[in-house]
């Protein structure tokens, strides 16, 4: 099955659906970081999710940016979308390890514990977005879920998944969010609450291998469904050294000499793409030329 993202409207235009198959991205992300399993497992959630909400976004230019600050052993997360579903990610604690939780899985919830979940969107406005709201179970999808109605008002489903092969490579990996529009009757909403919560995990429907499109069928079965479109979701960072060069010169003058005076090159770090980027004296001269 390849990574895309379907997207459509179901029950008469009453719910919008983003459906979500992500192997390929997670992994590339695993192999980038060289997560341990379970902050694959976390990361994959919220890149998947990243990428989806991304691919909400109204223009090419915009950007979203998924935070989460807590007081778990991963330190914390952070993904990066865009309008095509590029998106890219990183843990502070790539390499945390826990036991497996009481029914037997990653335990991303313990790995996360209390925190703040902050969604940042820059739309080309003076000052972004920022809507927060506090991690309820550190299980990524009902922290969405919960953001999604208390800061946005927006009455909404998100599940997530990530599977992991005995190799600790990436399995499968995936999601949906729902959204029930304003007009959304009363009949609809209680039913698909009921579905919601006899429905399959989104990990086990994947290793049936289950694609978006029956998982979404699957979910809207009795009602009519439309499959808008498709986007390919790609782990994507868009680093480069003459971006690096800007950042170092908006230190400042007095910052610069200092590392001047050093008299060694500096390197600096992507935090998305672990690639690293060197500038020697004359480079850091010529910044404060410029």
């Amino acid at each position: 099955m390849k990574d895309t993202i379907i997207r459509g409207m179901a029950a008469n235009n009453q719910v919008r659906f983003f459906a979500s198959y992500s192997k390929d991205l997670v992994e590339t992300a695993r192999a980038t970081h060289n997560t341990s399993p379970v902050a694959t497992a976390a990361l994959g959630r919220l890149l998947t999710a990243g990428a989806m909400m991304g691919s909400m976004c109204k223009n090419d230019s915009d950007v979203l940016t998924l935070q989460i600050q807590c007081s778990g052993p991963i330190n914390g997360l952070t993904v990066t979308a865009n309008a095509k579903a590029q998106v890219k990610g990183y843990a502070n604690n790539p390499e945390v390890m826990l036991p497996p939780s009481p029914q037997g899985k990653l335990d991303v919830g313990k790995a996360l514990d209390l925190g703040v979940l902050s969604v940042i969107k820059d739309l080309g406005l003076k000052e972004p977005y920022v809507g927060q709201s506090n991690l309820t179970t550190g299980e990524i999808a009902e922290d969405l879920t919960y953001y999604f109605a208390t800061s946005e008002q927006i009455p909404t489903s998100v599940a997530l998944g990530v599977l992991m092969e005995k190799d600790n490579t990436v399995k499968h990996a995936g999601g949906f969010i729902i959204q029930l529009m304003p007009f959304a009757e009363e009949e609809l909403i209680t039913d698909l609450e009921t579905r919601l919560n006899d429905f399959s995990s989104i990990t086990s429907l994947m290793d049936k291998g289950i694609s978006p499109e029956d998982m979404i069928n699957k979910l809207f079965e009795g009602y009519d469904v439309v499959f808008n479109d498709s986007i390919t979701p790609k782990y994507h960072c868009d680093c480069s050294k003459e971006r690096v060069y800007k950042a170092i010169m908006s230190v400042g003058k007095a910052e610069i000499e200092d590392m001047i005076s050093d008299g060694k090159p500096i390197e600096v770090g992507c935090h998305f793409c672990n690639k690293k980027y060197t500038f020697d004296i004359p480079d850091l001269q010529n910044m404060i030329t410029k």
